[in-house]
């Protein structure tokens, strides 16, 4: 019988190691922060001198106990940390301290939402998870031409290495997976989740087997990929590798792989090793790790709503799309900003008229005024409030212009931004005007946006004969265009629009602009 890559399916584990989000390391008083001079975050203890005696970090086990109740997993009241053996430059006492056969967690699940092969339907779908386990890190290697150094500053940072069963059937599913894991450890100030720096890393363990088959194909390991484009690169390519070698009558054989993004291959590094290579055994200078049910209690009372959570309540509660759920859960400090503005809010505007100041105006203006270093000049203004189109709208002219200021979401308060909103809301200033604003509260966080409308002679022009008189003014300056306008030229119209807002400084209303316009055309027919 002829077989092809149909008649295969895939069997992936995933093992994760993540940084704890700790002031320091797991077992000494140094300080566990990314970037120091190498070798300058080293003692006694990290450096395995004769002698030096490891302490448990206390703030390390209530992280990874906060992470495991997270994550759906038993707590073990006692665990014992072991010393995993063996021998590599960067690892100074020869092992590392560890947890095997008594983990401080283990027997959890995660649940992850992945689309269906047409990409049009979600699947749910539950990741098992075998274990997470507390351990420290071993130090890390600098390559400088044909010599490498040894770099200790990361020895002895505290990890949890989460370990899932081999529950994950492709490539996709595993991105989906350890963005659902790396989602809630940032959401929870466990982890900074940051790839680039390795402090979330993902070794995936890959096997493939005939469908119908129940025993597991050999596995090869592939070793600290580190972004969610390269995993899912690194696994596909595994996967067609494996089936390949099968269909051609080859074997598969037991190894750790590394993956190489500029060729998209995974070549051999080693022999994958088994548990009893590295001789584990109890660690003899540390007690064993007891957790009481209040320290237990107390942390699983401080996990708040998970942003899944948030998630589901934002779309039934709220009536959000999934879209505007997801971006306004994608961290802590913005579900909190937008829950904030809604106790505001006292039901006085729409939630998702609110949702989409939040994501189209204020994260538009955060991101334009941290990013951009030139100054802002009077005719861009000009331009961005005589165009009716909003902040979005004209980011290519605010990406140019705006300057750069340290502003952080929280520094305009819920309650100033919402008085924003409602001073549009009531057609005391436009859109456009709004912006204006909001981008002023950005720069002076501290003034409420009714004293800089004040100050600015910003408030919206909806005076009937106001606005005629610009209209007329606007008119007589520019009569070629308007002949062709009342002509049946409609496109003209805009540019007419534009003139009135550019004239009164983006304060005329629109709407009435609008109405007293088309009155004037049509007047004139």
């Amino acid at each position: 019988m002829h077989e092809n890559n149909d008649s295969f399916e895939a069997v992936i584990g995933l093992e994760v190691h993540s940084q704890l989000l700790t002031k320091t390391k797991m077992f000494c008083s140094c300080p566990n922060i990314f970037g120091m001079k190498p070798n300058t975050a080293v003692c006694p203890v990290c450096l395995a001198l004769p002698g030096a005696l490891p302490v448990i970090n206390i703030e390390a086990v209530r992280l990874a106990v906060k992470a495991a109740l997270a994550l759906n997993i038993n707590i073990n009241k006692k665990s014992l940390f072991a010393r995993k053996n063996y021998f590599y430059p960067d690892l100074p006492k020869g092992y590392q301290i560890s947890q095997y056969l008594d983990p401080v967690s283990s027997n959890g699940y995660l649940d992850i939402e992945t689309e269906d092969a047409s990409k049009k339907n979600k699947i749910n779908k539950r990741i098992r998870i075998n274990r997470l386990h507390i351990e420290e890190d071993a130090g890390k290697l600098i390559h400088i031409g044909n010599r490498s150094y040894v770099d200790l500053n990361r020895a002895g940072t505290p990890l949890v290495e989460i370990v899932s069963e081999p529950d994950i059937s492709s490539a996709a599913e595993a991105v989906a997976y350890l963005k659902a894991l790396r989602e809630i450890l940032v959401y929870l100030s466990v982890s900074d989740g940051n790839m680039e720096e390795g402090s979330f890393r993902c070794d995936a363990n890959v096997s493939v087997r005939r469908k119908g088959d129940h025993q597991l194909g050999t596995r090869a390991e592939v070793k600290n990929v580190n972004s969610f484009k390269f995993v899912e690169k690194a696994i596909e390519y595994e996967i067609e590798r494996q089936i390949d070698l099968i269909l051609s009558g080859g074997k598969v054989i037991q190894e750790t792989r590394l993956y190489n993004s500029k060729e998209n291959i995974t070549r051999p590094m080693r022999g994958k090793e088994e548990a009893h290579d590295y001789r584990y055994f109890e660690e003899p200078d540390l007690p064993p790790l007891i957790l009481s049910e209040e320290f237990v209690n107390e942390i699983k009372n401080s996990i708040t709503e998970l942003p899944s959570e948030k998630r589901r309540k934002y779309v039934s509660e709220y009536k959000l799309t999934e879209y505007d759920a997801e971006v306004l859960t994608q961290n802590k400090d913005m579900a909190g900003y937008f829950e904030d503005l809604i106790k505001e809010n006292l039901g006085r505007i729409e939630i998702k008229k609110l949702a989409n100041w939040v994501i189209n105006d204020l994260l538009f203006g955060l991101k334009s005024i941290t990013s951009i270093s030139k100054p802002i000049e009077e005719e861009v203004v000009e331009k961005l409030i005589s165009e009716d189109e909003g902040w979005a709208g004209n980011s290519k002219i605010i990406g140019n212009f705006i300057p750069m200021y340290k502003t952080k979401l929280t520094d305009v308060s819920a309650e100033n931004f919402l008085e924003l909103i409602l001073e549009v809301e009531k057609g005391n200033i436009n859109k456009n005007i709004g912006n204006i604003v909001l981008l002023e509260m950005l720069k002076n966080p501290s003034k409420k946006a009714a004293e800089i409308i004040k100050e600015k002679n910003l408030a919206q022009v909806s005076d009937d004969k106001g606005i005629e008189d610009i209209v007329k003014q606007a008119v007589s300056e520019n009569q070629k265009e308007f002949a062709d306008l009342v002509a049946g030229k409609d496109k003209l119209f805009g540019f007419f629009l534009g003139e009135i807002m550019k004239k009164t400084k983006g304060k005329a209303n629109p709407k009435k602009a609008n109405e007293i316009l088309r009155k004037y055309v049509d007047e004139n027919k």
